[in-house]
């Protein structure tokens, strides 16, 4: 017998709450403890966090220098993964 997977257990979680939350919306009942400025606000924060974290993450290159030794960088990696 295959085991249920853990991504559709979850997807399942997930439409569930949200079509509890849209009944309950539909019937004047605010079922979560949160205005919609404190969703939006908190929404906006995770946006704003997640976009900071990402672009310092991320190697940006900007000048022409920067850009060639990504190339030399890229180069160097094939090569390794060429010889294993």
């Amino acid at each position: 017998m295959k085991k249920i997977e853990k991504g559709t257990i979850i997807r399942t979680a997930v439409l569930v709450f949200a079509l509890v939350n849209q009944v309950l919306t539909v019937c004047n009942i605010n079922p979560l403890p949160f205005s919609e400025e404190e969703v939006s606000q908190a929404v906006t924060v995770i946006l704003t966090v997640g976009s900071a974290l990402w672009a310092w993450w991320k190697n940006n290159s900007f000048s022409q220098a920067a850009l060639e030794a990504d190339d030399y960088k890229d180069h160097i990696k094939n090569l390794d993964e060429e010889g294993e």
